[in-house]
């Protein structure tokens, strides 16, 4: 689907006092996706046309700091409970009162507290790459200490104003790509080059990244992300940077604070899991996909697409849409018996 297809509806709404983009598709029940890092509204483009012709209103976001929403310039605008009031402040500007959310990536985090805090608003929760993992007794830039063991863990690098701008910037079209492509199923393992979510002695994350065969000159792109699609998501990020997307990271530990009297919650609505077989989250996330029989005591279903990387609404878009086409027709049969 073209960035410019005109089924698409794309305006900005008034979501309690932040400027939010909206790209959606069809008529009936809300279901309001989230994108992560970093990416747009464009990563949901499969989804959208698939879910209108279902029967639902497919609603897609520019996360704040992204794309044709707001930016705010101070780090301590990004924290979660501002965002999910972003998400509370979209499901009522488009006329609702209720919708089932699905966030990718850092839209999972986003939409599992969305979840959390407003329960009577989001009724049901998808989740994709990040599977949902309470709140812990550890505050998170300790734990990135410890993952990034002799290294420094990527979100500790992200964590210093303008370090990781600086480095993306010099060649924003190089990171893009080699950030998309070694996150996904596509890339090569085995090469010698370490962990690509580790910055090594070169203190540059993207000494770490792979990329398409033929890069920039004639590149064999996967089929996931066309040409079209780069272009898109490139545009995006020189117009914008990428400073909003990375504030992001750097309300962890604002986020654990804020969030303390939810320490331990288990999710209640009804929720779809998504992961990639090869997807880093996912992997590192086998630990927290075990304990959904306690964390989502209303588990639908738990599914790990085959040879998925970290993109799968793009990497595996025909099995995404079947479940969450699946998922929320149950919802919808369970609101019917009530």
């Amino acid at each position: 689907m073209a960035a410019a297809d005109p089924s698409i509806h794309h305006h900005t709404v008034d979501a309690l006092g932040t400027r939010i983009h909206v790209a959606e598709m069809g008529e009936g029940p809300l279901v309001l996706f989230v994108h992560g890092f970093p990416e747009s509204w464009y990563s949901w483009r499969h989804q959208l046309p698939a879910l209108a012709a279902a029967g639902y209103r497919a609603a897609a976001i520019d996360v704040r700091g992204y794309g044709a929403s707001a930016a705010p310039r101070s780090v301590e605008d990004y924290r979660m409970v501002s965002l999910v009031g972003d998400n509370v402040g979209v499901v009522k500007a488009l006329g609702y009162e209720t919708a089932v959310i699905v966030g990718h990536d850092w839209g999972s985090p986003i939409s599992w507290n969305s979840a959390l805090l407003r329960p009577d608003v989001f009724t049901g929760l998808g989740i994709l790459s990040v599977p949902y993992s309470p709140r812990s007794g550890f505050r998170p830039s300790d734990q990135f200490r410890l993952l990034g063991g002799n290294e420094e863990f990527y979100i500790e690098y992200f964590q210093e104003l303008g370090r990781a701008e600086t480095e993306i910037e010099a060649d924003l079209a190089r990171w893009l790509m080699g950030f998309y492509f070694s996150a996904s199923g596509d890339a090569p393992t085995g090469d010698g080059r370490g962990s690509m979510v580790h910055v090594g002695p070169t203190g540059k994350l993207v000494d770490r990244f792979a990329w398409p065969d033929g890069w920039p000159d004639a590149p064999i792109l996967p089929e996931w992300l066309t040409a079209e699609d780069f272009t898109f998501y490139l545009a995006e990020f020189e117009r914008t940077g990428l400073t909003g997307g990375l504030n992001r990271y750097r309300c962890a530990d604002r986020d654990w604070a804020d969030l303390a009297a939810w320490d331990g919650a288990s999710i209640t609505q009804p929720t779809l899991f998504l992961g990639g077989e090869k997807d880093g989250p996912t992997m590192w996330g086998a630990k927290a996909i075990e304990n959904f029989k306690t964390t989502i005591p209303n588990l639908y279903k738990s599914v790990i697409a085959p040879g998925s990387g970290h993109w799968v609404q793009q990497e595996a878009s025909d099995l995404v849409n079947a479940e969450l086409i699946e998922f929320l027709g149950s919802i919808d049969a369970e609101e019917a018996l009530r």
